[in-house]
């Protein structure tokens, strides 16, 4: 069976029917990103997945990164594509060219990931990391930092990680004990250990610059104290060429579930008081810094699970059109009745498509918010930059916390439509479900993500943001409304909408009472059933999109404009009446997690 990974006519609909991102060519800033450009774009990003780094997906996880003697090493099959990686500006797609980007939407490049992710994660994070890296560079950075560092991150040439984590500063990271001492120059000693640093150390790249979160000698306790350093492997001259090592030293990698083919590393920085760091932004000011680079990696990691789910939706819909098993149910008292494609069979069509609706509405969802972006950066008003801005910020905890636990849902539901043969090596379920895993748990896990939701993003601006997205939705219910196929979904989902409103406005007032740590104990099961409205939404969209479309469309077209239609009605009418009663309990808010003694948790 032939490995897919996405699904090109449903990434189309989304960037040209949902979103119309070629209107964005109206801007300015995206004169050039018409249609054609748009698609030419998509064409020569899957070429790359496909062609170069989806070989090396099996291969990459059998063989894993080797460490010996403080070096790492990639697997050999990772070179060629990152050198493709770099000759195609794929690191940095939506920067500005003249540091080594391509300058295009953020939407775009949303679809340019999906490829790439869905080809080889483990791979991509040696990219993706960079980006971000490189991003705090260029909103941080002095003139002079960004000319020694950022071309030579955006292009690739250097990779970048992220620094946060230590053995007893995991998400408290208030907690580090990583030092940094001034030496008076503007330079500091930097001193500490890092631990599960993804790309921390690699043979892909001449020079890893690092963004390390440490503390100067006299700072504030907490996150308060917390200042910003760069902190290259390689030391960089003024001239902008490498110098003496670092003092940065891979001291061991993580033996993983999965993602086998990136090094997760365990960093000493200091080992021989010679590792030197510079200030990349105020002092103290390092958290405000690091939450630029953390709403984008959580954006990412969103991306990271969802890519696994499409490819495991895609093998599992393409074998189950060519596994034959069993009887039609209709024909099972028929001896000679012929044996027919699983597709056929009720519990796997249950299947299919519960992953169909999550697939679909994850895509729409994660692209809208790199088009929230696009917009916030086009609008004239500043009145409506903000609404954008507040909209990504509501929905990166939605983005990374609720899309991973579905896509890990749905690489769980393209295993079993496998049967035993998707738990063997033979087939790359198992692999996806391995690799989707870790995205539950890192950059915040998504505990954290239901936390800042219900704790952070809801209080916002006095409910602003919460209120901005309701009127989002409700203008696609009112579009709806008017619709004879969709009109029933878009008032089952205007009754959802409502309710979340009321478990919202019940959980704030709840946090403000004794009841505080109830209320914190319902964070995630109310990211659930606000994660459950967003896709309601998106599919709801969608199919009011499908249903105007199917009159005048082509007859090729029909079957997947029906679909839209179809997957709108499962959800709304299969998924949205659960929704319902766990808001239900969440306005119970039932106390007995938090008033059961420790000593019955037996153990």
């Amino acid at each position: 069976m032939a490995q897919q990974i996405s699904d090109r006519r449903d990434m189309d609909f989304v960037l040209h029917e949902q979103l119309k991102v070629d209107e964005l060519s109206k801007k300015e800033k995206y004169a050039e990103f018409n249609k054609k450009t748009v698609d030419l774009i998509i064409n020569e990003a899957r070429n790359l997945a496909v062609k170069e780094i989806l070989p090396t997906r099996q291969e990459s996880d059998e063989h894993g990164c080797v460490f010996d003697k403080g070096k790492v090493t990639t697997p050999e099959v990772f070179k060629r594509p990152f050198e493709l990686l770099k000759e195609g500006e794929w690191v940095a797609m939506p920067e500005d060219p003249k540091w080594g980007g391509q300058g295009m939407p953020r939407s775009v490049s949303m679809a340019a990931a999906e490829y790439f992710n869905g080809a080889n994660y483990a791979f991509m994070m040696y990219a993706g990391l960079t980006h971000g890296a490189g991003r705090l560079v260029e909103t941080f950075g002095t003139d002079r930092q960004k000319n020694l560092f950022l071309k030579n991150m955006y292009t690739g040439k250097w990779t970048g990680t992220m620094l946060l984590t230590e053995p007893v500063a995991g998400s408290d990271v208030g907690r580090l004990e990583t030092r940094a001492i001034p030496h008076g120059d503007g330079t500091y000693k930097i001193q500490g250990q890092k631990i599960f640093i993804s790309s921390g150390d690699h043979d892909l790249a001449e020079n890893i610059v690092h963004p390390v979160l440490a503390r100067i000698e006299g700072a504030p306790a907490g996150t308060k104290g917390i200042s910003l350093f760069l902190v290259p492997k390689y030391r960089v001259n003024e001239d902008g060429g490498m110098s003496e090592f670092n003092d940065v030293n891979c001291v061991g990698i993580e033996e993983k579930m999965g993602i086998h083919g990136n090094a997760t590393c365990t960093l000493s920085l200091g080992d021989k008081g010679e590792c030197v760091g510079e200030l990349l932004g105020e002092e103290n000011k390092g958290m405000r810094a690091m939450f630029l680079m953390m709403n984008e990696a959580r954006l990412l990691v969103g991306m990271q699970g969802f890519a696994c789910s499409t490819a495991s939706y895609i093998n599992a819909v393409n074998y189950a059109k060519e596994r034959v098993q069993g009887r039609h149910l209709t024909k099972m008292l028929e001896k000679d009745a012929p044996a027919v494609p699983i597709i056929q069979h009720p519990d796997v069509r249950r299947m299919l498509m519960s992953m169909k609706t999550y697939v679909e509405g994850m895509r729409s969802l994660l692209y809208y918010v790199g088009w929230c972006e696009d917009m916030a950066d086009t609008v004239e008003s500043q009145e409506e930059k903000e609404k954008y801005e507040g909209l990504v910020d509501l929905l990166i905890p939605i983005a990374k916390g609720y899309v991973t636990d579905r896509a890990y849902d749905v690489c769980n539901l393209g295993m079993q439509v496998f049967g035993g043969y998707g738990y063997t090596r033979e087939y790359p379920q198992e692999q996806l479900v391995r690799d989707c895993r870790i995205t539950m748990i890192y950059e915040g896990t998504n505990g954290i993500q239901a936390m800042d939701l219900m704790g952070r993003k809801l209080g916002m601006k006095k409910g602003k943001l919460v209120m901005d997205l309701m009127g989002e939705v409700t203008a696609v219910i009112n579009a709806a409304k008017a619709q004879d196929k969709v009109k029933p979904h878009a008032e089952t989902l205007e009754q959802a909408l409502s309710k979340l409103g009321e478990a919202a406005m019940h959980l704030g007032k709840t946090a403000m009472s004794e009841k505080l740590l109830d209320a914190f104990s319902y964070a995630y099961p109310f990211m659930d059933v606000f994660g459950d409205v967003v896709m309601a939404w998106m599919l709801v969209w969608r199919a009011s999109i499908a249903e105007k479309a199917l009159e005048k469309a082509k007859k090729k077209d029909v079957p997947f404009y029906e679909g839209q239609i179809k997957s709108a009605q499962f959800f709304c009418n299969t998924v949205l009446p659960a929704t319902l009663g766990k808001i239900q309990a969440i306005l119970a808010t039932d106390g007995a997690a938090m008033e059961m003694d420790e000593a019955s948790f037996n153990g």
